[in-house]
């Protein structure tokens, strides 16, 4: 029965535009209600213009969580590729390392590992700078679940193919660049994005080492103007910012690797 029914599904590109396009402003209708009588009922009065005086701290925090989720981002496919390559090695020291990382920085909270890493292993070793111990930090936890993404995307090839590609006389290094990247590709795009659009989000949490993010200066701007609800409304719609050309660019890289 679920077979039939996906076999019948269509998607989004097959509808034509017209019906698309009514149903986005169906929805767009039907959530505008939503939050208009959700807002009104409050007792609460939004004054947003009281965040006016604070626009510099807030595009200053804005630019610091792109930069600091830029680097972490770049440093934490870089770990979650080195990790990946521990693991499926066979070495066995390697990949018992890389077991014993991913379990650890898994299994504890990311709000645990800051506070950790930066007031005990940090500050012993001397690195007092916030933003690098930050986003290290962030490079570190990212790192875990993008290695098991890459490894489960990689394990996923069929043996056949691998063993096929073999017969053909294609070496290791062909296989590996010919047959399992391409196809590892597109089993780890969604995943992969979903976990770089939780980095974004999860930088939110360096607050607590105060860093200057965005996180950290809308908490400061509101215990200045008492602003909390739109303080944290235009929180939440900044990260929204930050996250969803994540999302748009995976589903494009998704449709270019289906075709």
């Amino acid at each position: 029965m679920f077979i039939q029914k996906y076999k019948n599904f269509k998607p989004v590109k097959s509808i034509s535009k017209i019906t698309v396009l009514l149903n986005l402003i169906l929805l767009f209708c039907f959530l505008s209600l939503f939050f208009y009588f959700s807002f009104k009922v409050s007792l609460y009065h939004f004054d947003f213009s009281l965040l006016l005086e604070y626009k510099k701290a807030i595009v200053s925090g804005f630019l610091n969580t792109l930069l600091i989720s830029f680097f972490a981002l770049i440093c934490s496919i870089m770990f979650g590729a080195i990790i990946c390559f521990f693991s499926l090695n066979k070495i066995i020291i390697l990949r018992y390392f890389a077991l014993f990382y991913i379990e650890i920085i898994r299994g504890t909270p990311l709000l645990v590992q800051v506070l950790l890493i930066y007031y005990i292993i940090a500050n012993n070793l001397g690195f007092d700078n916030r933003y690098f111990v930050g986003i290290f930090i962030l490079s570190l936890f990212s790192g875990a679940y993008l290695a098991e993404i890459f490894r489960t995307g990689i394990l996923s090839i069929a043996l056949i193919q691998i063993e096929s590609a073999r017969a053909l006389g294609l070496n290791e290094k062909q296989i590996l660049f010919y047959v399992v990247f391409p196809q590892a590709l597109k089993n780890i795009l969604a995943p992969t994005s979903s976990q770089l659009a939780n980095l974004i989000k999860d930088s939110s949490l360096l607050s607590v080492i105060a860093v200057n993010e965005l996180t950290q200066n809308i908490q400061e701007i509101n215990s200045y103007n008492f602003a909390t609800l739109e303080g944290y409304i235009i929180l939440a719609i900044l990260y929204l910012v930050l996250t969803l050309p994540i999302s748009l660019f995976s589903r494009y890289l998704e449709g270019k690797y289906q075709k």
